[in-house]
């Protein structure tokens, strides 16, 4: 775990753990796919080995958990990617294994676990998120032909759907009122059929007269799909991007396609940032581009890195498929971009 100047980029300190089941590092696995956690006390982050650590603002320990030795081995299809959650007092680690996966609430003072309930038993590389309701938030959580939402107190499911398919990889998207945008890939066969857009849309989570809740679309795509970045919001659109890199705008209150542009960045990995009437956009092979929603224009297009020679045949002239950008995110006026090996922040050029 290291932290950096964000205007220099001088590694400021590197907090370094041992791993309780490495694994080899490839394009999908070992690349720190889940994302930590700050707040004013330090940092928590997961390792999809198993490790969970908390270390202060400077980089000093506070607590460690191995998950191994406490619940057994991780074995998991191209590993686990999905990021920490957290509240004032907690923080969520979802392990979704391929046996008896589970939700952790862990003290965020301590790493003591305050409750752990059974995961969903679908493969999974997206995260949990807490969606705020009338009656308080849910944590949901998406997984293959599901979503699921627990009680963040103690842990209760409080309602499971199944209405869905293909979404392995997107992040529930918090948009107010109980709703929350959720993304699917095309998946084998269902681009021709509809089936993969009809798993794109926007949930809306209700309580029901006995007081139990329950979830289902207010509507769902006809065109518009996603790959591995989640859907993004503004007060007025949705934007889900496909894996061959066209963006679909969509009204969020009816799901109307308001627009669908195809960019140069090909497909995308890292979640886009909806900043204002701007969407950064950030392709996984290192093409990012700006555009503005009201006009579905492109402003502004670069290149983090040089694209790769290709080798007879079309392929790169590398093996392990290249370079990729897996995230990005904002602090003012600073993007700060993370591929395998190498961190970029740009910055705007105005006074």
């Amino acid at each position: 775990l290291a932290a950096f100047e964000l205007t220099t980029g001088k590694k400021l300190w590197q907090s370094d753990f041992e791993n309780p089941s490495p694994e080899k590092n490839t394009t999908y696995v070992s690349r720190a796919a889940p994302t930590p956690v700050a707040d004013a006390n330090g940092f928590i982050a997961f390792y999809e080995g198993g490790l969970v650590a908390a270390v202060t603002l400077n980089g000093k320990p506070r607590w460690q958990r191995d998950l191994v030795k406490d619940y057994g081995a991780i074995k998991a299809r191209h590993g686990l990617a999905s990021s920490l959650e957290q509240t004032e007092d907690r923080v969520f680690c979802w392990v979704e294994r391929g046996e008896a996966p589970y939700i952790l609430a862990l003290n965020k003072k301590t790493g003591e676990t305050i409750w752990k309930s059974d995961g969903l038993g679908a493969t999974t590389w997206s995260s949990p998120r807490l969606i705020p309701t009338k009656d308080g938030r849910h944590l949901v959580c998406s997984a293959i032909g599901k979503i699921a939402a627990f009680d963040p107190k103690d842990g209760m499911r409080l309602w499971t759907f199944h209405g869905i398919s293909s979404n392995s990889s997107c992040t529930p998207i918090p948009v107010g009122d109980g709703r929350f945008l959720i993304g699917a890939s095309d998946g084998r066969g269902a681009q021709a059929s509809g089936q993969g857009a009809a798993s794109n849309g926007l949930i809306k989570i209700t309580k029901q007269d006995d007081g139990t809740y329950a979830a289902d679309f207010v509507w769902r795509a006809k065109r518009a799909t996603s790959s591995f970045a989640s859907p993004v919001a503004t007060d007025e659109r949705a934007c889900f991007i496909n894996r061959s890199g066209i963006l679909f705008q969509l009204d969020l209150a009816t799901g109307k396609e308001l627009s669908a542009t195809r960019l140069e960045t090909g497909g995308v990995w890292a979640t886009p940032l909806a900043i204002g009437d701007h969407l950064y956009v950030f392709g996984f092979k290192g093409t990012t581009a700006v555009l503005t929603l009201s006009k579905s224009e492109v402003i502004a297009q670069n290149r983090l890195w040089e694209a790769p020679q290709t080798a007879p045949g079309g392929r790169p002239s590398f093996g392990g498929g290249g370079p990729t950008l897996y995230a990005a995110s904002v602090s003012g006026r600073w993007l700060i971009m993370r591929r395998g090996d190498i961190l970029y922040a740009a910055t705007s050029s105005a006074k």
